[in-house]
């Protein structure tokens, strides 16, 4: 995916459980650089009465925090904690993967990356943690620090952590910069105080001066034609050069679903889309097949 260039919302607290629905409603209208006339032109009510709300001087009907949940583009997760605050049930469901009720979307998860070899793919959460990955991604992690695959896995530690990936990184200058861009623009999506602190912690990862002036590869280096920025990663299988996607959930109304992402990595040559074949055709093959 291509970088792009973010302007960092003005810190706000993450309003807590205990706080007043206006409090909650306050910090997203200034996370969304929102006016009280902005919102209320959005959400089709008068300003007096959202400053009312915003105040306390007036409760919302859940059918308004609904609304300006909305027009807020406030997530699932944080929905349910604006019902909340206001007295109304939560109504967004989160359920584990593994919960029965969830087990179609589990099947897609698992042939999404089945069906993706013999090139990586891997499914994360919302903090980026590891929630299921193909055969190819153990090959790919060979050699990082053990501690760093205690769950949970923090696929973007293990991406920039000098103990990690990072050192096998060819082009790690442009992609450390392509994660931390990504990650700030879900920040400014969600508001996510976590998110916030893993952000910080991997900018504060020292960086080889010879990485940080950016190695390009053997394989060319950069953007691929100016549309997407490699992932450049240095093997026993030689070079290998991939761009990335991201599948999510349509219209997931589970917080589990919409907080779920996968990512998965397509060869960007020829020499790449080789060396996976090979290393595909060394896995064992699956239990059925043996029996």
């Amino acid at each position: 995916m291509p970088a792009m260039n973010i302007s960092r919302p003005p810190p706000s607290r993450q309003p807590g459980a205990r706080d007043p629905f206006g409090a909650h409603l306050r910090h997203w209208r200034t996370h969304r650089r929102l006016s009280q006339l902005d919102l209320a032109q959005n959400a089709e009510v008068s300003t007096r009465h959202l400053s009312y709300v915003e105040t306390g001087r007036s409760a919302p009907s859940r059918e308004m925090v609904l609304r300006l949940a909305e027009r807020l583009e406030v997530p699932l997760r944080e929905r349910n904690a604006l019902l909340v605050a206001a007295g109304y049930a939560p109504m967004y469901r989160q359920r584990s993967l593994d919960d029965p009720a969830l087990a179609a979307a589990r099947r897609a998860v698992d042939l999404v990356l089945k069906g993706h070899e013999p090139y990586p793919a891997l499914a994360i959460d919302r903090h980026w943690n590891l929630v299921a990955a193909n055969a190819l991604v153990p090959m790919l992690m060979a050699g990082v620090s053990a501690e760093l695959l205690k769950p949970p896995v923090n696929v973007l530690r293990l991406s920039l952590h000098p103990d990690g990936l990072a050192s096998r990184i060819a082009n790690l200058a442009q992609w450390r910069a392509h994660l931390l861009e990504r990650l700030q623009q879900q920040i400014a999506n969600t508001g996510d105080a976590v998110l916030q602190a893993l952000h910080d912690e991997l900018a504060a990862y020292p960086v080889h001066p010879v990485q940080a002036a950016g190695v390009e590869s053997a394989h060319g280096g950069g953007e691929l034609s100016g549309v997407v920025v490699p992932f450049q990663l240095v093997t026993p299988a030689g070079m290998l050069s991939f761009i990335s996607t991201t599948t999510i959930f349509g219209t997931p109304v589970d917080v589990t679903l919409q907080e779920l992402a996968v990512e998965s990595f397509f060869p960007a040559d020829a020499e790449t889309m080789a060396a996976l074949a090979a290393m595909a055709a060394r896995l064992p093959p699956p239990v059925a097949d043996r029996q």
